[in-house]
């Protein structure tokens, strides 16, 4: 029976190996070396196993002196190194900590057990040397371009110099995904270039495409590195020997592209661009303003620029030894292009950064999770309705918990999803804890609606002693809106996609009177979305500001001359705001609006004019100026039991209702 103490056990390719080492020696007991933190997941890979107490944690550190051992370690006839940092993308005190301090610690727990220790390098050791790189090779002179490269020569360095210490070393090339399922951890390697094949397949499949010829590199599934390295460690005779777990055969760039498009449905390469084209212009990326140019493009695609410079290895890493090893095992590793399909796909439904955006092939908001404030009426209501129509999960907000599972329930009775979430959103509190629950809940939102609003209509010269009038409209449509927004951004980021639509007002164009308190609180949230929009582009968090139009809700019920003026239904408005969602433009306004606003730009003293005219020609509210209602018994017809009675609304003069109804929406 062997005994086996295994760093990095519960990564990519740890797992694998230990999948395979307990499945080929029926008696042997591994002691999996993991954080504290980590412990489970070494149970559930037991339980996966059917294991039972042949796999078990050893709770350590690889980072810590001494491993991090709070104990004597187990005795063990093999140390099996897999615990590294593989990212060409990490830090220097990252490759450093992990690579070489952790190799160190690993060298002497296995020197103190009298072990043979396994240690998993790289190909990335022959740094910059050009030409055959045999498993024999080591120090051949060459540089070493990265922190990645370095740390590992170091590591690999270590190991052969430490007297007394028995040792087998494993190089594996670029590690893929596995060639059967196709499954992969995270993105690395050609893993990040993905992205722009998802972006070139939007192409026309038959357009000429060029790839540059700027070498080979190399390229392995980690099913095949797994099943190389477990018949390694089980082998005989072997000690003091590096093995590379590489493809025989190098695979050009070409090749490589050309597999992937093929899989991605991208345009496939009818040439090479010369490598004595293609290499200078790499290199030319060295050149100041070229280097930010090329920096910039490779950021927006998710491309860490470190990783363009290691496209290609100048080195062709031979692998006989181990490939006569190897032999009658029936372990090779397949061809790129048989396997290449199942690794796009894979990243496509798992690891696509921007998977999120895709939307259902139902619809644009199917299966999408859409909140709404002030979703218990009017607009908001109106709009859940529509979206949850189309497949949306509705969450709706407001105030009122009645009037909200009233809201719900309809939802609901009509065959939608919905869930009601009562928070007064000018409250730091309500709103952090609404949004905790909504999270742990459904984990996301897609869509945020910013509905809930405050209205008054009051002339400038009946507010003079009402600042109270301005810090609660700004309370409510600005501070409210932006609240809800940095209380989801950081869920919508981490998922890199959502979309706001907030629900702005024809008045932010038109600029009409007695509106002060209301048009600047809705432009200022313009002015804020309109602000960070390009801080959260690549982010995939986009905004839309409807500037909605006057519409018949019980916001503007006291406005009694409204009762005579031509508006718009909660119905025809919830349609803009589902347009706002599923097209997802900067702007929805209607043309008077619009008219409005390029008046205001190109002839502003004209438009002053007009709206002074609009000041004197449509009346101030009863409640405006201050006048209160008398007391008075109900009458039947008025639907209740006695008690205050509102003033009869304002006759709008014959002019006035003429206007109203010749450019109709706006706030008078």
């Amino acid at each position: 029976m062997s005994t086996y103490i295994v760093t990095g056990a519960t990564g990519f390719l740890g797992r694998r190996v230990l999948e395979r080492l307990l499945q080929r020696e029926p008696d042997a007991v591994v002691h999996a070396l993991v954080r504290s933190s980590s412990v489970p997941k070494v149970e559930r890979l037991a339980a996966d196993l059917d294991a039972g107490d042949r796999l078990l944690p050893l709770v350590g550190d690889l980072t810590e002196p001494g491993l991090g051992l709070t104990e004597d370690p187990p005795a063990a006839d093999h140390v099996i190194h897999l615990g590294a940092v593989y990212d060409m993308t990490a830090s220097a005190d990252q490759s450093q900590a992990a690579n070489v301090d952790g190799t160190r610690a690993v060298i002497d727990l296995a020197l103190k057990l009298d072990a043979t220790l396994h240690h998993v390098s790289s190909v990335a050791v022959a740094g910059d040397h050009r030409g055959i790189f045999t498993e024999g090779d080591f120090n051949v002179g060459q540089n070493l371009p990265s922190p990645y490269h370095e740390t590992k020569f170091i590591a690999e360095k270590m190991v052969r110099g430490t007297p007394g210490l028995r040792w087998r070393v494993y190089r594996p090339a670029i590690v893929v995904g596995d060639s059967r399922t196709g499954e992969m951890d995270k993105i690395d390697g050609p893993y990040y270039f993905f992205t722009a094949l998802r972006l070139l397949a939007r192409l026309p499949a038959l357009l000429p495409t060029l790839v540059p010829d700027i070498g080979a590199t190399n390229v392995v599934p980690v099913d095949y590195v797994a099943d190389a390295m477990v018949e390694l460690v089980l082998g005989r005779g072997l000690d003091g020997q590096a093995f590379h777990l590489v493809n025989p055969r190098p695979q050009s760039t070409r090749e490589i592209y050309g597999a992937l498009a093929a899989a991605a449905g991208a345009p496939m390469a009818v040439g090479s661009i010369p490598s004595v084209v293609a290499e200078p212009a790499l290199h030319a990326a060295d050149l100041p303003g070229v280097k930010i140019a090329r920096d910039l493009i490779l950021d927006q695609l998710g491309v860490p620029p470190v990783v363009i410079d290691h496209l290609t290895f100048p080195s062709v890493f031979d692998s006989t030894r181990t490939q006569k090893l190897l032999s009658g095992s029936g372990i090779t590793p397949p061809d790129f292009d048989t396997y290449a399909g199942r690794l796009y796909r894979y990243w496509y439904a798992h690891l696509d950064p921007n998977r999120a955006r895709r939307p259902s092939g139902s619809g644009q908001l199917a299966g999408r999770h859409v909140m709404i404030t002030g979703g218990s009426s009017g607009i908001g209501l109106a709009t859940a309705h529509k979206a949850a129509a189309r497949g949306a999960v509705l969450l709706l907000v407001a105030r009122g918990a009645e009037d909200l599972q009233d809201a719900v329930d309809g939802i609901r009775a009509d065959g939608g999803a919905a869930y009601g979430y009562p928070c007064d959103i000018t409250d730091d509190e309500s709103v952090a804890s609404m949004v905790k629950k909504v999270l742990d809940e459904h984990d996301h939102v897609d869509f945020l609606v910013n509905n809930a609003g405050r209205s008054i209509r009051r002339g400038i010269v009946h507010s003079l002693d009402r600042m109270h009038d301005f810090e609660r409209t700004m309370s409510v449509n600005y501070f409210g809106a932006v609240r809800l927004i940095l209380a989801l951004l950081p869920s919508m980021r981490e998922r890199r996609f959502g979309h706001i639509v907030n629900i702005s007002s024809i008045g932010v164009q038109t600029k009409v009177p007695r509106f002060a308190a209301y048009v600047a609180s809705k432009a200022a949230l313009d002015a804020f979305s309109d602000v960070i929009s390009s801080e959260t582009f690549d982010d995939g968090i986009t905004f839309t500001s409807v500037k909605m139009p006057l519409v018949r809700t019980p916001m503007i019920a006291p406005t009694t001359i409204y009762q005579s003026m031509p508006t718009s239904s909660p119905d025809e408005a919830a349609d803009m705001v589902i347009r706002a969602m599923e097209k997802r433009p900067v702007r929805i306004e209607t043309p008077v609006g619009t008219i409005a606003e390029f008046t205001g730009l190109f002839a502003p003293r004209f438009r002053n004019l007009l709206l002074h005219q609009a000041y004197r020609l449509f009346p101030e509210s009863s409640a405006a100026k201050g006048e209160k209602p008398v007391e008075s018994a109900s009458t039947p017809s008025d639907g209740g039991s006695g008690g205050r009675t509102a003033l009869p609304a304002p006759q709008l003069p014959p002019t006035a209702k003429r206007i109203a109804r010749l450019v109709p929406g706006i706030y008078w």
